[in-house]
C-alpha cells in the first residue's frame, strides 16, 4: 500500500527523547511509541461527517423561513388579508415567526449543558435531535394558526440551540488535537450548506407546488431526514473520552482515543491525552466552588472581565454586520427585482457556502486582526453602495421600471456575503475559542454566545419595522456597525495566530498592545506558567501547585503543538460556540 505523504502524517520526533530531533522532550516518557500517525483516520472522518449534521440542521432550519414568507399558500394560511384581497404579514407577525427560533436556540444552548453532564454527550445529541423533530411536526401540522408556526419554530430552536453547544463539544472532546480545529470548521461549513440547501428546496417547491401546502410542508419535512441521521447515527458512536473518564470509565476513554487516533495504547499521543484528561479532572475537583463564587472569581481575575466584554462585543458585532438581514429576509428584500427572489436567495446562500473555504485559508495565512479589519472595510463599502442604490436609484413603488439598480443590489449583496463568509462569519468563533483562560473558558464563551443569540433575535424581530420606516437606508446603519466593529478589533483584539493558548493568556495578562501583538516574543514556558498561576487563570497549575513542566503533558490541551514541531493553536480554529475541552 502506498505510504501517505508527509502532509498526511503527524510526527512526534520533537517529543521523542531517543530522537536527534527531540527538543521538547520528557525523559520519563522514553519508553513510549513515537511513530507517526495518520492525520485523518476513517473513524475521525466518519465522526466529522455525521456529527456535523448538527450544523446542517442548524443552517437548514435558519434558511427555510425566508422563502416561506413569500409562498402564496403560506401567506394565505398565516398572513393577514389586506383591503385589496391579498395577504401579507404584519411586521409583528413576521418578526415573531422569524425571531422566535433565536429565543429557542438561546434557551436550548443554556439548557443543554446540565443534561449532557447527566446522561452524556452522545445521548444528549439524540434527545435534542428528537426535540427538533417535534418542532418540525408542530409546524407541519399547522393549518391556519400563525402562532402554531411560531411555537413550532420555538421548539425546534430549543433543539437547534442545544445541538449548537453539544456538537462542537462532542468534536472537541473526541477529536485528535491536530484536526480539532478543522472538525469544528466542518461544523461551520455544514451550517452554510444547510442554509444553501434550504434555499434550493424552497425554490423547487415554490416552482412546482406553489399554490398548495406542499410548498412549505415538504421543505420542513425534508429536515426530518437530517435529524434522523444525526439522532440515530450518533448512537453507534462511543461516548466522548473525557465524559467517560469523568464517570470512572477510564478503559473506555482510552480505547476510544486509540480508535479515533488510530494509535496503540502505549503511543505518546494517547499517553499525554490521558494525562491531560486526568490533570484537568483533578484540577476541576480541586478548585471547583459554587456557581456564584466561580462567576465572581472570573470577573475578579486579572483581565478576564476585559476579555468577557471583548468576546460579547465581537459576537454582537458579528450579528450587526448585517448578514442575517439577507439570510432571514433576502427573498423579501429582492422580491421586486426582475430575477426570481428565490433564485436570488440561492445565489446568496451559494456564495455564502462556497466562499467559506476561502475563510479557512485567510485565517491561517493572514491572521485574525488583518482579516477582520479588511472584512469590516469591505462590508462597509458594500453596504454603502447597497443602501445608496436601493434608496436613491431603485423605484421602490414600481421596481420593474429600474431593472439595472435591482441587479446592482444583488451583485453587492453577493460581494457583501463574500466579505462576511471569509472573515467575520467563521473567524469570530475561532477568536472566542482562544480568548479565555482554561479555567474560565466555558463560562466566558457561554456569555459571548448568549450575546450572539440575543442580537440575532433583536435583528430578526426589528428588521421588518426598521425597513418599513427607512427602507434601504437600513444599510447605512449596518455600515456604521461594521466600521465600529473594525475599530474594536484594531484597538482591543490581540493577534492569536500561531500562538498557544498559554501565550495568548500571557499576552492579555501582560497588557501587550494589540497593535504590536503580532511581533510579541513570548517568555519561556516556565515563566508563562508562573505568570498565569499568579494571576489565577491556570487551573491545572493551581491544582498541582507546581510549575514543573516536566510533570505536565507537553502534547496537551495547554501546550499543544502540531506536526513537524511547529506550535499550533489548540481550539483556535474553531471550538465554535465555546465548548472546548470539558472533563
Amino acid at each position: 500500500m502506498k505510504k501517505p505523504s508527509m502532509g498526511m502524517m503527524v510526527h512526534f520526533d520533537q517529543y521523542n527523547p531517543n530522537s536527534e530531533k527531540g527538543n521538547d522532550v520528557r525523559r520519563s516518557l522514553a519508553h513510549l511509541d513515537y511513530s507517526p500517525l495518520k492525520r485523518v483516520t476513517g473513524r475521525s472522518f466518519a465522526m466529522a461527517m455525521l456529527v456535523s449534521m448538527g450544523g446542517l440542521i442548524f443552517g437548514y432550519d435558519t434558511g427555510q423561513i425566508s422563502g416561506f414568507l413569500e409562498m402564496p399558500d403560506f401567506l394565505q394560511r398565516f398572513g393577514q388579508r389586506q383591503e385589496d384581497g391579498t395577504y401579507a404579514f404584519s411586521n409583528v407577525r413576521s418578526g415573531l415567526i422569524v425571531a422566535l427560533l433565536s429565543i429557542g436556540t438561546l434557551i436550548g444552548a443554556l439548557s443543554a449543558a446540565p443534561l449532557s453532564d447527566a446522561i452524556g454527550r452522545r445521548l444528549s445529541i439524540s434527545v435534542w435531535s428528537a426535540i427538533v423533530a417535534v418542532g418540525f411536526v408542530i409546524q407541519i401540522a399547522s393549518v391556519d394558526a400563525w402562532y402554531q408556526i411560531m411555537i413550532g419554530r420555538l421548539v425546534a430552536g430549543l433543539g437547534v440551540g442545544a445541538l449548537s453547544l453539544l456538537v462542537p463539544m462532542y468534536q472537541a472532546e473526541t477529536a485528535p488535537p491536530w484536526i480539532r480545529g478543522a472538525l469544528v470548521c466542518t461544523y461551520q461549513l455544514f451550517i452554510t450548506m444547510g442554509i444553501f440547501l434550504a434555499a434550493c428546496f424552497n425554490y423547487g417547491t415554490y416552482t412546482h407546488q406553489r399554490h398548495n401546502s406542499a410548498s412549505w410542508r415538504v421543505v420542513i419535512g425534508v429536515g426530518w431526514a437530517f435529524v434522523i441521521i444525526l439522532g440515530v447515527g450518533i448512537l453507534f458512536f462511543p461516548e466522548t473520552p473525557r465524559y467517560a473518564y469523568r464517570r470512572g470509565r477510564k478503559d473506555e476513554a482510552k480505547e476510544t482515543l486509540c480508535r479515533v487516533y488510530g494509535a496503540p495504547a502505549h503511543h505518546y499521543a494517547i499517553h499525554t491525552q490521558m494525562e491531560e484528561i486526568e490533570a484537568k479532572f483533578l484540577a476541576e475537583t480541586h478548585i471547583k466552588g459554587g456557581p456564584i463564587s466561580e462567576i465572581v472569581s472570573m470577573f475578579r481575575a486579572p483581565r478576564v472581565a476585559y476579555r468577557v466584554m471583548l468576546g460579547m462585543s465581537l459576537q454582537m458585532f458579528q450579528q450587526l454586520t448585517g448578514a442575517n438581514y439577507f439570510f432571514y429576509y433576502g427573498t423579501t428584500i429582492f422580491q421586486s427585482v426582475q430575477i426570481s427572489s428565490f433564485v436570488t436567495q440561492m445565489i446568496l446562500n451559494g456564495v455564502n457556502f462556497g466562499v467559506t473555504f476561502i475563510g479557512l485559508y485567510l485565517v491561517e495565512h493572514y491572521g485574525r486582526r488583518k482579516s477582520l479589519i479588511a472584512g469590516s472595510i469591505w462590508m462597509v463599502v458594500c453596504f454603502l453602495v447597497f443602501a445608496s442604490v436601493g434608496h436613491f436609484a431603485l423605484d421602490i413603488e414600481n421596481p420593474q421600471n429600474t431593472p439595472g439598480p435591482g441587479v446592482a443590489l444583488i451583485v453587492f449583496a453577493c460581494l457583501f456575503i463574500l466579505g462576511y463568509a471569509t472573515t467575520w462569519g467563521p473567524q469570530v468563533w475561532a477568536l472566542i475559542a482562544e480568548l479565555f483562560p482554561s479555567r474560565y473558558r466555558a463560562k466566558g464563551m457561554a456569555l459571548s454566545t448568549a450575546s450572539n443569540w440575543l442580537w440575532n433575535f433583536l435583528i430578526a424581530f426589528f428588521t421588518p419595522f426598521i425597513t418599513g420606516a427607512i427602507d434601504f437606508r437600513y444599510g447605512y446603519v449596518f455600515a456604521a456597525c461594521n466600521m465600529l466593529g473594525g475599530l474594536i478589533v484594531y484597538f482591543f483584539l490581540i493577534e492569536g495566530q500561531g500562538r498557544t493558548l498559554e501565550e495568548i493568556d500571557t499576552m492579555y495578562l501582560e497588557r501587550v498592545s494589540p497593535m504590536k501583538s503580532s511581533s510579541w516574543i513570548p517568555p519561556s514556558t516556565e515563566e508563562m506558567a508562573k505568570i498565569r498561576k499568579q494571576a489565577g487563570t491556570d487551573e491545572t497549575m493551581l491544582a498541582q501547585g507546581t510549575n514543573d513542566v516536566e510533570n505536565r503533558g507537553t502534547y496537551s490541551g495547554e501546550t499543544e503543538r502540531g506536526a513537524d514541531g511547529e506550535i499550533a493553536r489548540k481550539e483556535s480554529n474553531g471550538l465554535a460556540f465555546g465548548h472546548s475541552e470539558r472533563v
